[in-house]
Order: C-alpha cells, then structure tokens, then sequence
C-alpha cells in the first residue's frame, strides 16, 4: 500500500531488504562495492562484515532494489566469489543514508577466506610510476591483490587479527583505508614506505649491508653477479639466483642437495615468457592469473635459462612475479630467476627471519628479509594443462584454503592425508577445506609445519572434529597423529579414497563407477603394497575386480631411489634366462647376485602391484633413469622421452598379456 505524504499527495512505494551473503566475500572489497551500489541506486541501509559473512539491510524504491540485487549477484570485485545469498523482506525502518558499520564477531561462526592472490594491473602501474608516493614500494597492495591468508590470524578478516596489526596507518594510508569509495577502503595490509614494512639486505651471518630501496637494488646487482638469495616472499623465503648463470645454477643444486629435480623459474611478463617456452591460451591465462602459478611448459631450445635448470627435461616451470618485491627484482635485474622453496630437500620452507638465518645459512650468500611477519607458510602452486584442461600438480599459493563445495552436508571431519605430499582436508557444512602442500612427513619440520597449519584451519572454520579419516597403513605419521585425536576414528583404504574423492568431485559420490587407479604406493588388505587397483564401487564402497601382478621390490621403499634394483627384480621374476639388457649391464655383478638372494630368500623384499614401480623399471630397461635422486624420476623423465616421441610422431608398441580377473580383492593383470 503507498504511503501518503501531509499534502495529500501518494508518495512511491519504499521496500526493505535484509539480505545475507556467504562466501569469499571479506577482504577482497566487498563492503565497499556494495557501498557504492547503493549510492548509485540510491539505497538507505547498512553493510557489516560478520563472523559468518556479510550482511546488510536495503531500503528504497522497488525499482531501485532490484537493480542494485542485480549488480550485487553479477558484479562483484574480481576476488568476491558468492556462495549463497538469501534475500528477505524487511519492513522499512525509514533509513535515509547508506552506511558500512563495524564488524561483529559471532562465536561460532566461519566463513572461507581468501588465498594471497598476485598484483593487480591498478597497483602495478603505481609501483612502476616514478611520481606515485608507492613507486618501488615492494608492499603495494589493494583489496583487489595482496597477501591475505598468510598474514590472517582469525576471523573476522580485520587488521587486529593479522600480522599487519604492528604498522600503524600514516594520516594518508589511513584515509584511503577510511574511505568507501576507495580501492584500499579496509585493505587491511595497506601500507607505503611512510608506515609500512621495509626490505634489509643482510650478508650470510646476518649483518645489514642495506635497507629499502637500496637493498632492492643491491640484490639486483648480486644476482647478476652469481650469488645466491635467500628472498622472504609471501609464505615464506624462496632461493634465488640467475637461470642464464649455469655455474650459480649448480651451485645452488650442490648447497640444497637437490642434484636432478627441476627448478622453477620466474620470469617478468607473458612475453618474455614466449620467448622461453611455447604456451596456448589456457596456459597464458593460468600465469596472468590472479593465482599466478608455476606452469608446466614444453621448452624452447632457443632459450636462454640453462639446461642446468631443469636436467633431462624438455619441460619447464615458469611463472610471473606475483608480488610487488619480485616485479621489482625481475625489472632490476633484467633476466630469468630461479626462484625456489627456501629449504633443504624435503624440509618445509623457511618463514621467519632467524629461522631463514640459522636453516639456509649454508646455501644462501645474502638475505632480503623484511619485517612483516607470516603467519602461515605458503609454497607456490604448480599447473599444467592437458587436452586444452588445467590440471593441479600442487595447491598451494593462490589457491588454498579457497574450500572445495561438496554435493552434500558433511558432518566435522578431519582427514589427515597420507605420508608423502601431504595435505589435510576439513569438512563442515558443504565444503571440504583442503589445506596447502604440506610436504612429506619425514622430518620433525613438517610434523610441526602439520600441527600449526592444522591448528589454523580448525581455528578459521571452527571445527571440532567428529571423525577422523587415517590411512590404513599403520606406520604412516597421520595414521599415528589421528589415532591420538579424540572422535571416531575411520580408517580408508588408499586407492578407494581416490575414487570417492573423484566421486564427490564429480557431484557422483553415490553413483557406482569402475575406478581405475594406478598409483605408487597403498597399504592392502592382503598385507602387500598395492598401485595399480581396478574397483567397482562408489564413495561408500568398493569391490577390488583387478590389479597388475604383485612382484617383488628388493628393499622395499628403498627401491624407489634405484629403478635399476626394480627392473633387475622384475626380469629375474618374469623373464627367462639370465642375460641383461645393454640397459643394465653397468650393473655391478655383486648388485645382481644380492637382488637374485634377496628375492629367492624374501629378505626384505615386499611384493607390489604399484603402477609407480612398474614405470621406474620401464625407465629403468629403457636407459632413461636408472638412479632416482628425487621421488618419481624414473616416471617423469620416462614421461618427458614419450611426449618427446609423440610430438616428433614416433610411436612404440607395448604388449600385454592380461589374466583373468578373480573374485573380489583378488585377480591380476601381468605385464
């Protein structure tokens, strides 16, 4: 019904919104867009960040809402990512301007928070404007870019709770952060050279040789010369150097202990990028990205970066700068960067400035560490694309802990992973927040890495576990680490999680499917190592119709380090008579002779039906890899040699001879 006004006249109808927004929707500029939607539509109300999300309240004419409930479903900052709105009718409470209040904490409440995501355009032509008051600054940042879960301690996203809570706002950071109508309204790492961090060059025992700018530009320098930097980047510090510069290259294989395993590499733009490998338009698009990953690119013979970089591979991982710190370092020194995890093989990168100092003292010759702390350590996320599809290699940077929807409503769990390329999954409600690449979990370093990246999660989401998810294999670290938590506990079989985790990706979790797993390693039922697994069955459950035969694998996971132990064993078992191929006859007589009694006596030698070991005996009779310096050489080279083939049109003939397939948990395909 209209209402009238004291002259008599019908004045236009007023209607009241109260609506609620959940989703990737604090610290990305949310508040502010919807600020300014409701001034140019002319709305009355109020918007506040919440524990749970972003709610708001909505008065004016009904034309006027409607449009502005359209440009709050399809136009949203870049960051924003909405997954649920709820829109109810209110009675209007007379409201005649539009307001952002403060945030209220709720206990109890979550909502997902955003990944560090790379520069945006906006704050990039400001680092590089000489008459802008950021010009150079490496900590530029806005609500559309910047560090966000690294620096976040809880929630509600606001600078209290996060590390930025040491630098107090100059008179014009603190106006710009003030004003709705700006880009760095409640940016919460908003910051210039007048109040915020600063960068400090320091020699391998920790002495200043530099600050600020001119620390930048001394790094420069150095690396251009052949040193060796350590970098304190996003989620922690990367080791830099030269990739024109073989000998710095080496250099730094000998100080990490990482002879073989290919280094990434960054590089300043999308042109340079073409000038190093071939890219399509998925590929350019996952590197210009807000996320900015490592990508996996076929390599141009003609390029510059050293084949020291990446040995025996025709493929290489490149990224773009994705912080302000790297656009500065990669326009001064004017030539590719390696640009890799600040540790020791194996080891978690290095986040805090002592802890960098004392872990990397012996493969770094300077530091650029700043002051700003990180709260959680981030390694960079690796991509590549097959058939025009992006595939993940590692989620991390970027990325996590953006969660995962679910296609049905998850009770509290906790899954712990397995033993090698850790990651944790929590579920609540509809999403599955799986946590960032937490590494291999042989070395109290990532055990502790584990428990503080956990202990976030449980923190930001408020979860309290009701069951805890395990490996079946008993001496897996989280088995052991689950099986001390309260709640129930639920032990999976290794292959089937892969198949209802493909399910519950799909939005099929209960849907039956022949699952095709091939795989490295997996406890089995039957007591021996299982990876190459045949089910029929859904998320629930599974029937085990057939597998590659079980063979023996002379010193169990030792073997994965010598593929030629693994072919050796696999000829002995399969094939007759006693010659070698060329391949292995470098193997010493005495290596035959313990490999030939191990197997006949079954000491120490399980059997498997792992995928991933029949891969590094192939390598390994082929004269591809027969010593393994990292986990799946043997593979990736071997894959590296068939994509060489397949783009030159070579083609080979494999042939199997298949057994019939057995009741359930039994049966077997034999090579």
């Amino acid at each position: 019904m209209a209402d009238r006004t004291h002259a008599g006249q019908v004045a236009t109808a007023r209607r009241a919104l109260r609506i609620t927004v959940r989703g990737v929707v604090q610290g990305v500029g949310f508040r502010p867009f919807v600020y300014r939607i409701a001034r140019e539509n002319q709305i009355a109300g109020w918007v506040r960040n919440t524990s749970w999300g972003v709610e708001m309240a909505a008065e004016g004419e009904a034309a006027a809402l409607d449009a502005f409930v359209h440009a709050l479903r399809h136009e949203i900052p870049p960051l924003a990512r909405i997954d649920a709105l709820t829109i109810d009718e209110a009675t209007p409470d007379g409201l005649r301007e539009f307001e952002i209040l403060h945030s209220e904490a709720q206990t109890g409440a979550y909502q997902p928070v955003s990944p560090d995501t790379a520069t945006c355009a906006d704050c990039l032509h400001e680092l590089l404007d000489p008459a802008d008051r950021r010009y150079r600054y490496p900590f530029i940042n806005c609500t559309n870019c910047g560090p966000r879960f690294t620096i976040i301690e809880d929630v509600p996203y606001d600078r209290p709770l996060t590390t930025m809570r040491a630098f107090d706002m100059c008179p014009t950071c603190r106006h710009e952060y003030d004003d709705p109508l700006d880009r760095r309204f409640h940016a919460q790492p908003n910051a210039c050279p007048v109040c915020g961090p600063h960068v400090t060059l320091m020699d391998a025992d920790g002495r200043v040789l530099a600050e600020r700018d001119d620390a930048l530009r001394r790094v420069a320098a150095l690396l251009r010369e052949g040193a060796i930097v350590a970098v304190k980047g996003l989620g922690g510090y990367q080791l830099a150097c030269d990739a024109t510069d073989a000998a710095a290259v080496i250099r730094l294989r000998q100080r990490k202990r990482r002879p073989h395993k290919p280094y990434a590499v960054m590089v300043t733009d999308l042109e340079e990028v073409r000038r190093h490998a071939e890219i399509d338009e998925v590929e350019a698009a996952l590197l210009g990205g807000p996320a900015a990953p490592i990508v996996l690119l076929p390599w141009w013979s003609g390029s510059s970066i050293v084949r020291e970089v990446a040995p025996h591979m025709d493929t290489i991982g490149l990224m773009l700068p994705y912080t302000p710190l790297h656009h500065i370092l990669l326009r001064d020194t004017a030539r590719p960067l390696v640009m890799t995890s600040g540790n020791l093989s194996e080891e978690p990168i290095a986040r805090d400035n002592d802890e960098a100092l004392r872990r990397l003292k012996d493969i770094a010759d300077y530091y650029l560490v700043h002051n700003r702390d990180i709260h959680s350590r981030y390694d960079d996320s690796v991509w590549f694309v097959a058939a025009g599809e992006a595939q993940p290699v590692r989620r991390a940077r970027g990325y996590a802990p953006d969660p995962i929807g679910l296609p049905f409503e998850a009770r509290p769990i906790l899954a712990v992973g397995g033993e090698l390329k850790n990651a944790f999954c929590l579920t609540r409600d509809r999403y599955a927040f799986v946590s960032q690449h937490i590494g291999d979990m042989e070395n109290l370093e990532t055990l502790e890495h584990f428990g503080e990246t956990l202990a976030l999660y449980r923190r930001l989401f408020r979860v309290e576990p009701a069951i805890v998810a395990h490996d079946m294999h008993p001496d897996y670290a989280t088995t052991r680490y689950a099986l001390e938590q309260p709640g129930e506990h639920v032990a999976v079989q290794h292959h089937h999680a892969h198949l209802a985790a493909c399910l519950t990706d799909a939005g099929m979790p209960d849907e039956p499917a022949i699952g095709v797993i091939m795989d490295g390693t997996g406890y089995g039922l039957d007591g021996h190592i299982r990876g190459s697994e045949f089910l029929l069955g859904d998320a629930r459950g599974y029937r085990r119709a057939a597998h590659l035969a079980y063979l023996p694998l002379p010193g169990g996971d030792a073997a994965t380090r010598r593929p030629n132990r693994i072919a050796l064993a696999y000829m002995q078992t399969l094939a007759a008579g006693d010659d070698l191929p060329p391949t292995l006859r470098g193997v010493s007589a005495a290596e035959v002779e313990t490999v030939r009694t191990m197997i006949a006596r079954g000491l120490n030698t399980p059997f498997t039906s792992s995928a991933g070991r029949l891969f590094d005996a192939v390598s390994a009779l082929l004269g591809v890899c027969g010593d393994a310096s990292y986990e799946a050489q043997a593979a990736i080279e071997l894959e590296e040699v068939a994509q060489k083939d397949a783009r030159s049109g070579d083609t080979a003939l494999y042939e199997w001879e298949t057994a019939p397939a057995g009741e359930a948990e039994g049966g077997g395909i034999t090579a």
